[in-house]
């Protein structure tokens, strides 16, 4: 062989083995929904255990789901962590995640077994948050307008232009919401409320943790959202008062799905059993996160809203967060309720 040609030889292949951890390096692309000081925590320490490089995006549960349907054929993301179940019931039932059977499962709360066996095991519940409204006493005060206790309150006309809510099409909170209300109420007078509870709107926010920050700095007197959101600026001195409606209330189960046909498969089942520990779950106070836990042995944090306390209704996840009624009572809420005249 010509000694030249082999030597050119023997540098490619050199080239080639030192090229090739490069291009083996690990990495997770990361969805995440939850309050960006949560998501950066799970990323860095995600990061810092595994070395795998972790590339994460936050959006709302809504976009989230809108993202991965429109990239199904070529998925760019691996895990969606957080947000409300709905939606992920929703890409679970459309075939857009991967069924995956963690061996945690057996050390999670009920609820969020649940969540995998209604999925197909296509997604798990992470943690429970009961949904409710604030009013910044302050604000109230100043236009000396009486406290609301219940869903009923929040439709008087004294309130008009005092309450915030996000978008159901964008956020997974707004359309808890929305599904509670149907529970609650019946379908038609569901609707009649948010007819009624429009004309007191001064905005839909995109995200469903807007509202409780603007109600924290007096920009609405109102503001409906997770009971957990609204107890964040509450710990931070903001004069808010955090209500569980008299009537009873829904809760969303945040939940965390592999996408399917993730491009980092093992990284993402890493992601997945790592997101389930109990001593991963108990660092969410750190990031001012105060969901309940759904492994049994998380420490739940002192500051969390006590199931005990709230009048929680029973809220069906499987039928709510089906494709079918989940499409069908936020086109009927975008037809009839967001641009209703005021």
């Amino acid at each position: 062989m010509n000694p030249y040609r082999s030597a050119l030889a023997t540098l490619a292949l050199g080239a080639l083995f030192s090229a090739a951890p490069a291009t083996q390096a690990q990495q997770l692309n990361l969805l995440c929904n939850p309050a960006i000081d949560w998501c950066e925590l799970m990323k860095n320490k995600f990061e810092a255990e595994t070395g795998i490089k972790t590339n994460m995006t936050r959006r709302s549960s809504g976009e989230s789901y809108a993202q991965i349907r429109a990239e199904a054929a070529n998925p760019k993301i691996d895990v969606w962590w957080g947000g409300t179940g709905d939606p992920h019931l929703q890409a679970a039932a459309e075939g857009l995640t991967e069924v995956y059977v963690s061996p945690t499962l057996p050390k999670l709360q009920p609820w969020a077994r649940k969540v995998a066996d209604v999925s197909g095991h296509r997604t798990v519940g992470i943690y429970l948050g009961a949904l409710g409204f604030g009013y910044n006493e302050k604000t109230l005060a100043s236009k000396k307008l009486a406290a609301p206790k219940c869903w009923a309150d929040l439709i008087d006309p004294k309130y008009k232009d005092e309450v915030q809510m996000p978008d159901p099409n964008s956020s997974g909170t707004a359309y808890t919401m929305l599904a509670t209300l149907v529970q609650l109420m019946g379908e038609e007078k569901a609707f009649a409320y948010m007819k009624a509870l429009h004309k007191n709107i001064n905005q839909y926010t995109k995200s469903g943790i807007a509202p409780s920050q603007a109600a924290a700095r007096g920009e609405t007197a109102i503001g409906i959202s997770f009971m957990h959101d609204l107890v964040i600026p509450k710990l931070a001195g903001f004069p808010i008062v955090v209500v569980a409606p008299c009537e009873g209330t829904g809760y969303e189960i945040g939940s965390m799905s592999i996408v399917k046909g993730a491009r980092n498969m093992a990284e993402a089942k890493k992601f997945y059993e790592f997101a389930l520990r109990p001593d991963i779950q108990a660092l969410a106070p750190q990031a001012k996160s105060y969901q309940i836990p759904s492994n049994v042995d998380a420490k739940v944090p002192a500051e969390a809203i006590k199931p005990s306390d709230v009048k929680l209704i029973d809220y069906d996840q499987a039928k709510y967060g089906s494709s079918e009624v989940r499409k069908r009572l936020l086109a009927r809420w975008t037809n009839e309720v967001s641009g209703a005249m005021k």
